[in-house]
């Protein structure tokens, strides 16, 4: 019997020892095999469950309804029924001479008055008026019937315990069913008896001798230990990477006003990006406050004639109405200008957080997506310090092997450029766009040193980084993907 010789050689000591004692049993339950064989109860049932598996044990299962105590019947069985106690702090107050209402009786018996009451009154232990009228004669008289009902819960617990059926139907019984003192549960009994091929196995050398065979190339459960979201990992690498740079992380709300998402950029207030085609609005609350009124002032002076910066600006009239809108910030540069309002210092910030904009969901876009923002501002700056940051930031962060810098457009920067990196798979994608800021901007802040800023967005970077091919897939909750993927250096 080569395949049962195998069998045993690898059968575990615990498993050993739950087929030895099975031996001389006719059936037997886990329980009492586990203090035969002195092993613990849950392994003796995995024990017999694997020996049930190699056709050396069987396990027969009987299923019994049975009636058990709810939790309330239990606290009737330990304190009393609710109505013989009710009926006890009744009498009790009767023979001192004491009213007795309903306001009282509810405060100590809570949930339990109800059912307690009805029985009360049935069996005419008390009236109801302004006060309880108790009869004592008559609850004593009952008492009998009392006892016999508590007697019969004590049955069914008892029962219960040695799994014998409770005595069912009957006035008693429909009566605790219906005020749910008993539950209908199903006792499962299971019991193991060896198998003529157990028995053969027993009598087997290599039972006896103990010896057992280890596979050593036998496949393991793969253990996928704790980590963290790739592309998590990947944003606090960008945070990380900055910050080593010298730049400082500034607020970022997902919440802002038009002012600073648009106005103070110098963006005119007919310009189609501020449509509902391309931003988003909140429909409470739909008005937020602004800053001080000089920057208010200065800000609306330089949209309409140009202010202090020479420029004739957008020649319309300026409305403080449609700034107080608010509204989802659409790009991290909202948060640049809300710190350039409060007269900031000289130095390189950043912020990076989520921006969104109606679009077409498809591998490169999205309506809610992650975008890092930053500016400089600084004497000494030029042009070439925007675009070897890009440079720096394509290389060092998103691997790229391959970029190139455009020309561009962006309503509040003038030199503009866009950074664009070539994707394995997609091919060249935009990543990145800033430039030196239009003199509109800082002229009608207070700003005097130069002013370069920029903003890109994270979750390209990710892509090329990650490998990954679809941008939504950033954001998965597929398993495999996040079991997998190789962790992110922070």
């Amino acid at each position: 019997m080569p395949e049962l010789k195998e069998i045993v050689r690898g059968l575990s000591d615990i498993e050993r020892k739950s087929l030895a004692s099975l031996h001389d049993e006719s059936a037997i339950g886990a329980e009492e095999l586990a203090e035969k064989a002195n092993l613990q109860v849950d392994s003796v049932r995995r024990a017999l469950q694997w020996l049930h598996e190699k056709g050396l044990a069987e396990i027969r299962e009987t299923r019994k309804e049975c009636w058990m105590l709810t939790r309330k019947g239990a606290e009737a069985l330990e304190k009393g029924l609710p109505e013989k106690r009710l009926a006890e702090k009744c009498s009790q107050l009767a023979r001192h001479g004491k009213e007795i209402t309903l306001d009282d009786l509810k405060k100590e018996f809570g949930e339990e008055m109800s059912p307690a009451l009805g029985t009360a009154k049935k069996l005419n232990w008390l009236s109801l008026g302004k006060t309880i009228q108790f009869n004592d004669e008559i609850f004593h008289a009952s008492r009998k019937l009392l006892e016999d009902k508590q007697a019969y819960l004590k049955t069914v617990s008892l029962c219960c315990q040695v799994a014998e059926p409770v005595p069912a139907g009957g006035e008693t019984f429909e009566e605790f069913r219906r005020r749910g003192l008993i539950e209908r549960k199903e006792n499962v009994t299971r019991v193991a008896t060896i198998t003529e091929r157990g028995r053969k196995a027993l009598a087997l050398p290599e039972f006896a001798s103990g010896q057992r065979k280890f596979v050593i190339d036998a496949p393991v459960p793969r253990i996928y230990p704790g980590k963290r979201q790739p592309y998590v990992q990947f944003i606090n690498q960008v945070k990380r990477w900055l910050t080593a740079n010298g730049f400082k992380e500034v607020p970022s709300p997902l919440i802002t006003q038009e002012f600073y998402n648009f106005d103070v950029l110098f963006q005119p207030q007919n310009h189609p990006a501020r449509t509902w085609s391309d931003t988003y609005q909140l429909k409470r609350p739909t008005h937020g406050r602004l800053p001080d009124k000089k920057i208010v002032e200065a800000v609306r002076v330089a949209h309409e004639r140009g202010g202090k910066s020479g420029s004739k600006g957008w020649g319309h009239a300026w409305s403080e109405e449609i700034a107080r809108k608010v509204m989802p910030a659409s790009h991290c540069t909202a948060h640049d200008a809300r710190q350039w309002v409060k007269d900031i210092k000289p130095g390189k910030y950043f912020s990076l957080n989520r921006v969104y904009r109606p679009d077409v969901l498809d591998a490169k876009h999205l309506i809610e997506f992650n975008q890092l923002d930053g500016f400089i501002l600084g004497e000494g700056i030029n042009f070439r310090h925007q675009l070897g940051i890009f440079r720096d930031f394509a290389r060092e962060i998103a691997g790229a092997t391959e970029i190139k810098f455009t020309p561009d457009y962006f309503p509040f920067t003038e030199p503009s450029v866009q950074l664009s990196c070539k994707h394995p798979e997609l091919g060249w994608m935009e990543f990145a766009g800033g430039g030196f800021s239009r003199p509109e901007i800082p002229a009608s802040l207070g700003i005097q040193e130069p002013l370069i800023l920029w903003g890109m967005g994270v979750d390209r970077l990710a892509m090329l980084k990650m490998g990954v091919n679809d941008i939504r897939h950033l954001f998965s909750d597929d398993l495999e993907w996040l079991r997998n993927a190789p962790p992110v250096k922070e």
